[in-house]
């Protein structure tokens, strides 16, 4: 599950015009790695939520820009893996 998260966000993050060319698993997210504003977040975050139905506070945002690509797609993973699954969901 979490390397698809992974391809997930890197698509997302290249539709978003970042070069994701040389991100690796321990990229940060923030200002020492691709640099993500909170805007930026803000928008990976929701199409995250929409396509894995989690969801994020938040104080949680601001937590991310400090996470690596890693770190962020683990705590997708998890958050997917504790949520009820819903009848119907995409799996």
């Amino acid at each position: 599950m979490q390397e698809r998260i992974r391809e997930f966000v890197l698509a997302a993050l290249d539709e978003m015009n970042y070069d994701v060319s040389e991100v690796t698993g321990d990229t940060d997210l923030g200002p020492a790695g691709l640099d993500l504003e909170s805007l930026a977040l803000a928008d990976l975050s929701v199409q995250v939520e929409d396509e894995f139905g989690v969801k994020f506070d938040l104080d949680e945002m601001e937590t991310t820009a400090l996470m690596t690509l890693d770190q962020f797609t683990a705590d997708v993973a998890r958050q997917v893996a504790a949520a009820p699954t819903a009848s119907g969901s995409p799996a």
